[in-house]
């Protein structure tokens, strides 16, 4: 039986096709997986150390998982589709949520959060993380040097989710990245916060590295934002027009506009139309998929994490991947890039020395070509990548939702 669309109170499928969530496809038994650096309990499986160079599943919590995050510091978090919060990894800032002033690590995903079995999305920044609910609201808690939690004041930590966020219950998409936050709302509008470092990160037209401790709207472009990544110090977002922005730190060419100068308010000036469908930002490079399939990445390319054979940074999209233009979704990490098909294949590429491409046999030979050497067939359905780890969710028994 064919893969069944959901739709519900989300509206149009496409408007989730992001990389930090996932909602489509759900079936019974869908299971998750982790590989790469497994330190103070990243991966959930109950390790506390080490590394994990074959994707394992040993999560508690069943098999009902529906969208999965990966923190760029220390831990990940998931939803189920009984709509619960659950998250694991080292509690240094306090992005555990599980109001825990210690900097306990836990190991396995645990679910003392506030709130309900109500969640929706949720993102990972870096030592913190960001959720939204089914009534729109926006939850932020873990660390808050610069103001990245948006609340006002720069309290270095919060261990608990707190929703005092300026503008509403309407909030559609969220993104972390190392020193800011960026969201989406239901009206279109894009919305950041936190440090403006290099002055640029907030894409605020400000050429000052201030904090912002609250959410602003000062971005070129009005109110039709479909979609946002947040990178280590740059993002992009997609507009419903399908057009691709991007701005911030441009050093390694990371936002794909042919040359290296940093850009403070958001710039189009990307090759190959405005047909553009998901993005995701790593910590100095970058990867979109298109409507027609296509895999396209720039920025720095020196462990290979563009996939195009070479290991050279590039400061405009290259589309020279191995297997057609089938591609489904990607998702970056520090130094490599991992992407599903729409045959249910993934594919890791990019530095490998953590294990982070999951390739067994204790292989950490970096690949500058997409590799599909996973355990588990061809059913794997969203794909999180975060410093030196990877996570995703297999498909399980499909279901007819009809």
């Amino acid at each position: 039986m064919p893969n069944q669309f959901l739709s519900d109170e989300f509206g149009d499928i496409e408007d989730y096709f992001v990389t930090d969530y996932w909602l489509i496809d759900q079936f019974v038994g869908d299971s998750l997986w982790g590989w790469g650096i497994s330190n103070a309990g990243r991966l959930g499986e109950g390790s506390t150390g080490g590394q994990r160079d074959v994707p394992i599943t040993t999560f508690a919590g069943g098999t009902n998982w529906k969208q999965i995050t990966m923190d760029d510091g220390s831990s990940g978090a998931a939803i189920k589709t009984d709509g619960s919060l659950w998250i694991w990894g080292w509690n240094r800032d306090g992005e555990i949520g599980v109001n825990d002033d210690t900097v306990t690590i836990r190991a396995t995903p645990v679910t003392t959060f506030a709130g309900g079995n109500d969640w929706k999305q949720v993102a990972g920044g870096y030592f913190c993380t960001t959720a939204i609910k089914t009534d729109g609201s926006l939850w932020v808690w873990g660390r808050n040097y610069v103001g990245q939690l948006g609340i006002n004041d720069t309290t270095p930590k919060r261990n608990t989710p707190v929703t005092t966020f300026a503008g509403g219950n309407n909030w559609k998409q969220v993104s972390g990245g190392r020193v800011h936050i960026a969201a989406v709302k239901t009206d279109g509008s894009l919305w950041t916060w936190g440090r403006n470092y290099n002055t640029s990160t907030l894409g605020i037209n400000l050429n000052s590295d201030v904090y912002r401790l609250t959410p602003i709207t000062t971005f070129a472009g009005g109110t039709t934002w479909k979609s946002v990544s947040c990178g280590g110090f740059h993002t992009a977002a997609i507009k419903t027009d399908g057009s691709l922005w991007t701005w911030g730190r441009n050093a390694e060419g990371q936002l794909g506009t042919n040359d290296a100068n940093t850009r403070s308010t958001p710039v189009t000036t990307f090759a190959g139309g405005n047909n553009w469908k998901q993005v995701s930002c790593g910590f100095r490079h970058t990867a979109a998929i298109k409507t027609d399939g296509s895999l396209w990445t720039w920025g720095r390319g020196t462990s290979g994490q563009h996939g195009n054979n070479a290991n050279t940074d590039r400061n405009t999209p290259v589309t020279t991947f191995a297997g057609g233009n089938n591609w489904k979704q990607v998702s970056c990490g520090d130094n490599h890039t991992a992407a599903i098909k729409t045959d249910g294949t993934l594919w890791n590429w990019g530095e490998n020395g953590s294990r982070n491409l999951g390739l067994g046999n204790n292989d950490s030979v970096d690949r500058s070509t997409p590799v599909t050497t996973f355990a588990g067939g061809n059913n794997w359905k969203q794909v999180a990548s975060a410093g030196n780890s990877t996570m995703a969710i297999k498909s399980g028994l499909n279901v007819d939702l009809s």
